[in-house]
């Protein structure tokens, strides 16, 4: 192989360049690459830097993977120039990353190529898209996660960011796409025949409304004919408010998430019903609550794995099966107090299907 001049740089050179973008974070997908002496006058045109949709935080199982799971990401990162993450820390879960995702199918790639490709179980926390809240002087705060939004009595109110969707499918389908667009608090701006057989709906919703179910629901009602894209257009004032799940009276980190206040009481019914499906049996009662701030709005219980103590009693004075049963009444609430309850990896992503 000849030499390469030093000032020159031509094809099957490109190979040093990629290289160097894992050490040099300032080096992005789309930049221009230039001389030194000779720069060019305007970088090329027509790149623009990928903007994530929707945040989510991922966190290895055990704390000590911490590391790993970091390097895990930079090499995903590096040939998925979309994917973005920043280091955070939960009290609940420990030390993690916020990531920036295109959106839901993106996530799920993401975690999957980290389970094949890495070995790394990671848990991860619902989904949520970037608000804005203001204060009562108009000073704007960036809200990427829903521990972020501050007291009810600090902020004036709060934006989220919506986008135009266009939904192309066969004119029998528009009532049910109509209701489902509706339902996500979208309103309807046009709808137009391309064909005779194809008809075009464009709604403006708001993109958390879409982060979950949407797509899985719209090729559900329309039978796989209907063709969905969407763009942000801007951030608009909406009544949102923080929905807690706690188990046994305290907060899962994991499953908080913002909603729009005439559907809280229907999502948290829906997320606490969920998970009564899918946490397996303890040996102490479990209590399965929604909540916005210290007003509980639904609730869920799991009986606990009973034994039958009085099976070995024949006869006698009932007395007897009596202090057994007390006995273990009271087993039963010291092991409720000091007990965990561990959440399965499969719910944090599971409890958001609500349609199921």
């Amino acid at each position: 192989m000849g030499q390469i001049p030093k000032n020159e740089l031509s094809a099957g050179n490109v190979g040093y360049i990629i290289t160097g973008i894992k050490e040099s974070k300032e080096i992005k997908v789309g930049d221009t690459i230039t001389h030194h002496d000779n720069p060019c006058e305007a970088a090329i045109v027509g790149f623009e830097e990928v903007k994530p949709m929707v945040f989510a935080g991922i966190y290895p199982i055990e704390n000590e993977d911490f590391e790993d799971l970091r390097d895990s990401l930079e090499k995903l990162q590096l040939n998925d120039a979309s994917l973005v993450f920043e280091p955070e820390s939960s009290i609940a879960l420990g030390f993690g990353f916020r990531c920036g995702f295109l959106g839901m199918l993106h996530l799920e790639i993401i975690q999957e190529r980290l389970s094949r490709e890495f070995d790394q179980e990671v848990i991860t926390t619902v989904p949520n898209v970037s608000y804005y809240s203001y204060d009562h002087k108009g000073n704007k705060t960036l809200i990427n996660t829903p521990n972020d939004l501050p007291d009810p009595t600090l902020f004036s109110k709060v934006e989220e960011p919506y986008i135009k969707a266009q939904v192309i499918t066969k004119p029998e389908y528009i009532g049910s796409i109509m209701t489902l667009c509706m339902d996500k608090r979208g309103l309807l701006t046009k709808q137009s025949y391309l064909t005779p057989e194809r008809v075009e709906i464009s709604f403006e919703m708001p993109l958390a409304e879409i982060v979950f179910d949407f797509y899985d629901r719209l090729k559900s009602i329309s039978r796989g004919y209907a063709s969905f894209d969407y763009h942000p257009i801007d951030y608009r004032a909406s009544d949102l408010v923080k929905l807690d799940i706690r188990l046994n009276g305290e907060p899962v980190d994991a499953l908080s998430s913002l909603v729009h206040r005439t559907k809280a009481d229907y999502v948290g019914r829906k997320m606490c019903a969920k998970l009564r499906e899918l946490l397996p049996k303890q040996q102490f009662m479990i209590a399965i609550q929604a909540s916005i701030g210290a007003k509980i709005i639904a609730r869920e219980t799991i009986s606990a794995l009973r034994k039958d103590v009085t099976a070995k009693c024949y006869g006698g004075d009932i007395s007897r099966k009596r202090k057994l049963l007390e006995k273990q009444k009271k087993g039963k609430k010291k092991m409720r107090q000091i007990g965990n309850v561990e959440v399965p990896q499969k719910a944090f992503l599971q409890v958001l299907k609500l349609e199921d």
